[in-house]
């Protein structure tokens, strides 16, 4: 072969092989990082915990631009156990779609002081941008919201007592889940 046709070659072998090369490593980086941001954010991030066993920082939870749905109640509590496999299968399907939290209030009574928790089971919603969550439909499911006294903001909406998951699904698709 001539070094003409050679160096032909060699210049289109570059042509094509440099930029495939490129996009090739473009697309790695990108990759790369979606899986470590998805996995920083879920596995093995306590936030996302279905147990709670320490203080929670509403602050953290609600940086994540998702949903929260804090479920207190207690493993002695008969409604808390009829539930208790719903919001299980919740914080497992939605993890990085919506927090969903338990907290037992027996076993950790601390845990409730700074909520308005009466009775149990009592579920607590926080919507994706961070608010207390006022349903479209007030009428819809019986939730409890609550202000503070002197300003009254409103500061907490509760759910006393066990719900479906679809009404849970239903709720949080409403709050800013994305599916």
């Amino acid at each position: 072969m001539s070094d003409a046709n050679q160096g032909s070659k060699r210049k289109l072998v570059i042509k094509i092989i440099i930029p495939v090369l490129i996009v090739c490593i473009v697309m790695t980086i990108w990759i790369l990082k979606n899986s470590q941001k998805s996995n920083a954010t879920v596995s093995g991030n306590p936030d996302f915990a279905l147990l709670v066993t320490d203080e929670i920082d509403l602050d953290q939870l609600k940086s994540y631009g998702i949903p929260i749905l804090l479920d207190f109640g207690s493993d002695s509590c008969v409604p808390c156990q009829e539930l208790a496999p719903v919001i299980e299968e919740l914080n497992q399907e939605l993890q990085g779609k919506a927090i969903v939290r338990y907290l037992d209030v027996w076993k950790y009574p601390a845990l409730a002081q700074n909520y308005p928790i009466t009775v149990i089971p009592t579920q607590l919603f926080i919507d994706a941008k961070g608010n207390p969550y006022v349903p479209e439909d007030a009428n819809a499911i019986a939730l409890h919201m609550f202000a503070t006294k002197d300003t009254n903001v409103h500061i907490f909406t509760t759910h006393e007592g066990g719900l479906t998951k679809n009404e849970f699904l239903s709720i949080l698709k409403e709050m800013g889940m994305k599916e």
